[in-house]
């Protein structure tokens, strides 16, 4: 969540005296929406890029309110860092074990062992967070 400062929303409150300050709906986040593309412009320094940092972060805290984004689970997770990386699954070998241990786990057939999510995490940089889930329980974060 982005902070901004008293200052900045004063300012905003005082140009725009009228504006509902929190989006309860869709309607109002849409209304929000349009104002940000119509500031989307402005100088940094100005009433305007004051406003739009308040909407923006107005917007920001409807999003994660309505439209969580969950966390993938294991198996995604540790095929996106391969897309990243562009890793093959022999790449995965020092991390996981042997090359058949890799296609269990990637096929969805073996379970990550805690030292397999150890190694990935600190080898890979995969977020242990994502990897200490069970395959397939994303959880609507």
């Amino acid at each position: 969540m982005r902070i901004i400062s008293r200052k900045t929303l004063v300012a905003f409150l005082e140009q725009h005296p009228n504006y509902n300050i929190a989006i309860k709906s869709e309607a109002g986040y849409d209304a929000a929406l349009e104002q940000i593309a119509v500031l989307m412009d402005a100088r940094a320094g100005t009433p305007e890029a004051d406003a739009l940092d308040v909407l923006a972060t107005l917007v920001e805290n409807y999003e994660n309110q309505h439209y969580p984004i969950g966390l993938p689970d294991p198996i995604s997770g540790i095929r996106f860092r391969m897309e990243q990386q562009e890793l093959s699954q022999g790449d995965l070998i020092p991390f996981i074990g042997s090359r058949s241990k890799v296609s269990e786990v990637l096929s969805g057939k073996r379970s990550l062992s805690l030292q397999m999510i150890r190694n990935l995490h600190q080898g890979l940089g995969i977020s242990a967070e994502v990897l200490l889930q069970e395959s397939g329980a994303g959880n609507g974060r």
